[in-house]
């Protein structure tokens, strides 16, 4: 597939959804919030963009100081149209998520959590749902040796793959698995397609290293621009297949790939639709968005005041069209990429998904 020759057909839907975009942008309804509830973690990710250890120097956030800010946004908020999902860390390091649970139904907010599935046992996610819990993500990298390198930990392959199997004996529970394509994991990522189709699974999600934090020096987490291009081509076919239903990350505009390797075309919605509280009370979008990329704090701000005023770098992003983005093309449909693979000081952009497709064609 050539990657920059888009039909026609796809083109006009391009446009129009560019113009979707910007009325989006306008109205910045909120409607999905990450709480980083916790810094700990069970595990040392090579590619984690977070100095996440086991006793984090960063306290949890008390669920009281969390559901003061939410509760701030009652009149700009549709509880039950508004996802809060927990995110860390590690979410199931914190003992009270039975508790968080209960205090976001009772205002009437549908919540999820993305996890490495270590702590997950049966047990605790059949009291987790009767808490609320609408949605989950767990992480499996490959099988035992891909994953385990990845994740740091000889235990977490099995660990993770008995929690996943949990996901499909659970009744109107959302969930996916999420996996990291990267060089160690590559080849086998078709078998890890049809091991998760005969586990039951019904949705996957891949997406790819961006070189930045731990990842920035490793080159095994990196596809080569061959791998990379190739990855879409074996996303597309998995969906046309129609066996798993199978989305590509959220970040970067593909191109021609664009309607063929996720549902929707891309869209970076951090600060228009989705915002962040970090560990440490900082008002963000998506929560790898840090430094310059902070709107508040909810130790001073108002959460409200915060989203309806300010996040004006997110809302009009014309100040990223500069360097490689001033010239491209398509630059309508991508507004400078996602804000995550923007430098957090600079502003500079770090990677472009379509040049790299185009390097490996």
């Amino acid at each position: 597939m050539s990657v920059s020759r888009i039909p026609l057909r796809k083109r006009i839907a391009l446009n129009l959804f560019a113009r979707h975009k910007r009325n989006e942008s306008k109205i910045h309804e909120l409607n999905y919030i990450f709480w980083e509830c916790t810094l700990r973690c069970n595990l040392n990710c090579q590619h984690c963009g977070s100095d996440c250890l086991k006793d984090a120097a960063v306290k949890d956030m008390p669920l009281a100081d969390f559901l003061r800010a939410i509760d701030q946004l009652k009149g700009i908020v549709i509880p039950n149209k508004t996802m809060i999902v927990l995110t860390g860390g590690e979410a199931l390091m914190r003992n009270d998520l039975e508790e968080v649970g209960t205090r976001l139904y009772e205002r009437g907010y549908p919540w999820g959590m993305v996890t490495n599935g270590m702590l997950l046992s049966q047990k605790k996610l059949l009291s987790l749902v009767n808490c609320g819990l609408r949605s989950i993500t767990i992480s499996l990298d490959g099988f035992e040796e891909s994953h385990n390198w990845l994740r740091g930990n000889k235990k977490s392959y099995q660990l993770a793959s008995e929690a996943i199997r949990l996901l499909p004996t659970i009744p109107n529970l959302k969930y996916d698995v999420v996996t990291c394509a990267n060089r160690m994991n590559y080849n086998e990522l078709g078998l890890l397609r049809d091991t998760l189709i005969s586990w039951g699974i019904a949705e996957w999600r891949i997406f790819t290293v961006i070189p930045m934090g731990r990842a920035k020096d490793n080159e095994m987490l990196q596809l080569s621009p061959n791998e990379f291009s190739d990855l879409f081509d074996f996303i597309s076919v998995s969906r046309k297949e129609g066996k798993i239903k199978l989305n590509y990350g959220c970040e970067g505009f593909l191109g021609n790939y664009e309607g063929e390797v996720r549902d929707n075309f891309f869209f970076c919605r951090a600060g228009i639709n989705v915002a962040s509280i970090l560990a440490d009370g900082s008002i963000s979008a998506c929560p790898s968005l840090r430094d310059n990329f902070i709107q508040g704090n909810i130790s001073t701000d108002n959460f409200a005041e915060v989203w309806n005023n300010r996040f004006g770098m997110y809302r009009d992003r014309s100040w990223t069209k500069t360097g490689e983005c001033a010239v491209c093309e398509f630059y309508k449909h991508c507004a400078g990429n996602g804000m995550h693979l923007r430098n957090e000081k600079t502003g500079e952009l770090l990677f472009c998904h379509l040049h790299r497709i185009e390097q490996g064609q």
